[in-house]
């Protein structure tokens, strides 16, 4: 049994607290207006000439948990910029919006407040939906190309039914922000495609303790806030920008067929590249293979 005074979950934040200090960036707090305060990665230094890349964090535990082996690769090539959305890791609000369009606009804000007039932005799941609303709203003069991973962009209603059927579960809810165990382990089952080695009940507590209950509440209401997945028909409108899609061949959450679906209408200038042996998370499953088709792709014609 392990001791009551030891959380793994706590180490390894620690662990990849250093591993982003040491990929050059610092941790900053920033009011970006007098309702919203956005906690960010940021480079240590901005006035390099390197291009700016924003990474988008997808629905579950804090930005540093999820990006942190693109942070260490990407980190000589870009200016990264990487935030924790709204109610996750140390950003909060004060307004009831809820939308991802609501997420899109803040970071743009943040943006704003930092000084970066163009950039990059990959997004992988929710953070993909992101960063999709943000191209759409700020366009080409401020964004320049973007990465799509793993995102239900254009879920549709029964998209999200059979979803609920591969999970065994009634309501989103119990899949993103699980409470138990059992619901952590269904999770895990479907967003990686190898089979994982048996996780002792206390860990799997620690880390819902200590990832998925803080801010629990208002994470619930930004499910609800979704426009996704409500309706038969996918309501996207194509983006001017050129768009790389990245996706896992066996990804459970978010079938690869919904890629090539997305690749038909999210922009004239999509591209596409699945990621075999991966499911939902390939920039953490394949990271080497996952670094490699986004330096590609953010360097091409440049």
């Amino acid at each position: 049994m392990s001791p009551s005074f030891v959380s793994f979950a706590g180490l390894y934040s620690g662990y990849l607290r250093r591993c982003f200090t040491g990929a050059g960036l610092i941790a900053q707090k920033i009011d970006i207006d007098n309702e919203t305060t956005l906690h960010v990665w940021r480079p240590t230094n901005q006035a390099t000439l390197k291009p700016s890349l924003v990474l988008i964090h997808g629905f579950g535990p804090m930005a540093i948990w999820q990006w942190r082996q693109q942070v260490q690769f990407l980190a000589p090539h870009f200016n990264l910029y990487v935030p924790d959305l709204i109610f996750f890791g140390e950003s909060t609000t004060r307004s009831k919006e809820r939308s991802e369009q609501f997420q899109a606009e803040s970071v743009g804000k943040l943006l704003e407040k930092l000084g970066v007039k163009k950039c990059h932005v990959a997004g992988t799941s929710y953070g993909g939906i992101v960063a999709y609303n943000m191209a759409k709203m700020l366009g080409n003069e401020k964004i320049d190309k973007v990465v799509i991973a793993s995102s239900g962009v254009n879920m549709t209603k029964n998209h999200n039914v059979r979803l609920m059927e591969r999970a065994g579960m009634d309501k989103i809810e119990d899949l993103m922000l699980p409470s138990s165990t059992q619901n952590m382990r269904k999770m895990m089952k479907l967003a990686v495609a190898k089979r994982t080695s048996f996780i002792p009940d206390f860990l799997l507590k620690d880390l819902l303790n200590k990832l998925y209950m803080e801010n629990r509440k208002e994470k619930m209401e930004l499910l609800g806030g979704l426009s996704l997945g409500k309706i038969d028909t996918s309501n996207i409108s194509p983006l001017q920008q050129e768009v790389l899609i990245i996706w896992g061949e066996d990804d459970k959450i978010f079938p690869v067929q919904m890629a090539h679906e997305l690749k038909q209408v999210i922009s004239k200038k999509a591209s596409i590249k699945l990621i075999k042996e991966a499911s939902h998370l390939p920039q953490i499953e394949k990271p080497k293979k996952f670094n490699n088709i986004i330096l590609k792709f953010l360097r091409s014609g440049s």
